[in-house]
């Protein structure tokens, strides 16, 4: 079952369970969130990161998944660099990820590599109980 931690104002955030399914529930989630606020632009690519980090916990970890979405506050105007969503992912395994090159015939090992590649920035950090895994995606227009 997701967990719906709060939804209203700038942010968003869902406990997930370690189970298959979540991975399309967080799609799911993520994308109607981001339609409801308005950014469809930048939809496809967040909701691709989010999979493949999301996919990255269930593999090595046993515990809940959190997702979390901040969007920069229209009011507070555009930081250096331009306004940017921040997605978080965290889960309760307190190794961080590591990028690694794959092989062309390799099935996994991409996925941080994808976050570096299409992120403004990226980073990993320890929390409470495990680690969040986090990006900026830089928003168009804003």
């Amino acid at each position: 079952m997701i967990g719906v931690i709060d939804t209203d104002g700038e942010c968003a955030e869902w406990a997930f369970p370690a189970e298959p399914g979540a991975v399309r529930t967080a799609r799911h989630a993520v994308r109607g969130k981001l339609r409801a606020w308005g950014l469809e632009a930048v939809g496809d690519v967040t909701v691709l990161l989010v999979s493949e980090l999301v996919t990255n916990s269930l593999r090595h970890a046993s515990g809940p998944i959190g997702v979390r979405l901040v969007r920069p506050d229209p009011a507070a105007g555009n930081s250096e660099g331009g306004a940017a969503l921040l997605v978080e992912v965290s889960d309760p395994l307190p190794d961080p990820p590591r990028e690694r090159v794959a092989e062309p015939d390799d099935e996994g090992g991409r996925g941080l590599h994808l976050v570096a590649v299409s992120a403004r920035r990226w980073g990993t950090r320890h929390g409470k109980s495990g680690k969040t895994v986090w990006f900026e995606l830089a928003l168009p227009g804003q």
